[in-house]
């Protein structure tokens, strides 16, 4: 069976390029703390209100599930997401298969990166053109990818680090807070409690990427701990920040504020600024980056793979789509309707595919092993 899966793999990925394996856990959360974390609290209190810190752990605890299911189908196909379905249906079939997830990651760059430039014309450039700003943003990017994979985590490692002071300045928020609000516990059915779990989707997506790039982990084993911690302290920043959220805001403010993070950092005072949320918006922008610049290295990783041209011209081909589609996203109904859309893709593909993949892996390595005894 080993000999099977390696004939499907394209030659083995050098040392050289390769990452540590504590290196996953700032990939990991660098994709899951995006622009998401602006306006979630809204989000998840809709359907489970001020209860919603409970959907928060569940939604997590699910994904340690999932993250369990992706390294083992890493593991047994010694491989890839391509090579997990060259595994199952053969070379055509597989890389047929695996094309469609090009889209799905270009759809990611698409909703983070246009509701980004939509923040900042909101709150700082009303004047700001959404085309000038992404191609000076897709040329960085562009520029970042061209330095390899070791180069894209890097930027994720210091594009989590360098702002990460920004946690602090929620302190601020906890001096006019009611913790009496999240009172009483558990006044929501399971149902309303697992709607606001399924609102977390667009949130929590960025783990999966595991499955994408398994074969850059220098002894993946090693790496399962550090990907746990990742979504592990994920989890608790999230559900940290909505109780500080659920506290500040009483329910029927939290239901018109758009971006309920930005709007506590209106409170923040220091001596040396005035608009705090000008300074966390800036630095936003570096969070933001390592989530487009890994989205857009995968789409162009799966454009080597399937059809087998040099990842340069796959990335070219992926910004050049970006630049053309997102102009015409140009208005807050049309910003909505893609997050939406995105969030219930997003939710498809790691809640619903990913177990059924998991499962075809098992049940085809059970059929081979089979085979090969007779």
């Amino acid at each position: 069976m080993k000999t099977e899966v390696n004939q499907m793999q394209e030659q083995p990925i050098p040392d050289r390029l390769k990452i540590s394996p504590f290196l996953v856990f700032y990939l990991i959360m660098s994709m899951q703390i995006g622009i998401g974390v602006l306006s979630y609290q809204r989000v998840i209190a809709k359907d489970a209100g001020y209860d919603a810190w409970i959907s928060i752990l569940f939604a997590g605890g699910c994904i340690h599930v999932i993250l369990w299911m992706i390294y083992k189908i890493a593991e047994t196909v010694d491989g890839d997401f391509v090579t997990a379905h060259k595994y199952l249906t053969g070379n055509l079939i597989g890389k047929t298969i695996s094309s469609i997830f090009i889209g799905y990651f270009f759809l990611y760059v698409l909703a983070i990166t246009r509701t980004f430039i939509e923040v900042i014309q909101v709150w700082m450039f009303p004047e700001l053109s959404t085309f000038w700003f992404s191609l000076g943003f897709m040329i960085l990017c562009t520029y970042i990818i061209f330095g390899g994979f070791r180069t894209v985590v890097g930027i994720a490692l210091f594009g989590l680090l360098l702002p990460a002071y920004l946690l602090l300045t929620f302190g601020w928020a906890i001096e006019f807070s009611n913790f009496y609000n999240l009172l009483p516990i558990w006044d929501h059915s399971v149902m309303e409690l697992l709607n606001g779990s399924y609102n977390m989707s667009l949130t929590f997506i960025g783990f999966e990427i595991i499955l994408f790039i398994y074969p850059f982990i220098k002894e993946p084993k090693k790496s399962k701990k550090w990907a746990h911690l990742a979504v592990l302290t994920t989890t608790l920043i999230y559900t940290i920040l909505a109780v500080i959220t659920f506290a500040y805001y009483s329910e029927d403010l939290l239901a018109k504020q758009i971006w309920p993070t930005l709007t506590m950092w209106k409170i923040v005072e220091m001596p040396f600024v005035e608009r705090f949320e000008y300074i966390g918006i800036a630095n936003w922008n570096l969070i933001m980056l390592p989530n487009v610049c890994i989205a857009i290295w995968i789409s162009s990783r799966l454009i080597k793979r399937i059809f087998n041209i040099r990842q340069k011209i796959g990335v070219f081909f992926v910004v050049s789509a970006f630049l053309l589609v997102i102009n015409f996203i140009n208005t807050r109904e049309k910003i909505s309707m893609v997050n939406d859309f995105f969030g219930k893709i997003g939710f498809g593909f790691t809640f619903i595919y990913i177990p059924l993949l998991f499962v075809a892996i098992m049940i085809a390595k059970s059929v081979k092993k089979k085979v090969k005894k007779k």
